[in-house]
């Protein structure tokens, strides 16, 4: 819960339909510069007025985030990211962590 609780992020790019986010974790990071420990990319594709459907890909870069002991954590913040910049719209998300990548769907 630390990770998640002191989890923050900066937006590095938007576009009118993509968003790109860098993904702060209090005990993970990027091992070449010491920055953000991965990032995500928020892609919207619009199907006219009524339905939107968003894609969304976090890369983690801290590569001791790919140990398959910290799946559940690896699950846990990327839930989280996605509630916190997606919201509860339908998402199609695409997890690379190493062992830890994964894929899910999340439908209202």
């Amino acid at each position: 819960m630390k990770e998640v609780e002191g989890m923050t992020f900066t937006k590095n790019f938007r576009s009118a339909t993509a968003e790109e986010w860098y993904i702060f974790l209090p005990n993970y990071q990027d091992p070449i510069n010491s920055g953000a420990a991965g990032k995500a990319i928020i892609h919207y594709d619009l199907f006219g007025n009524r339905d939107v459907f968003i894609n969304t890909t976090i890369i983690f870069d801290d590569p001791n985030l790919y140990n398959s002991e910290l799946h559940s954590l690896v699950y846990l913040i990327a839930d989280e990211i996605v509630n916190r910049l997606v919201g509860y719209a339908d998402t199609l998300l695409s997890v690379h962590s190493g062992e830890n990548s994964f894929r899910a769907e999340y439908i209202q």
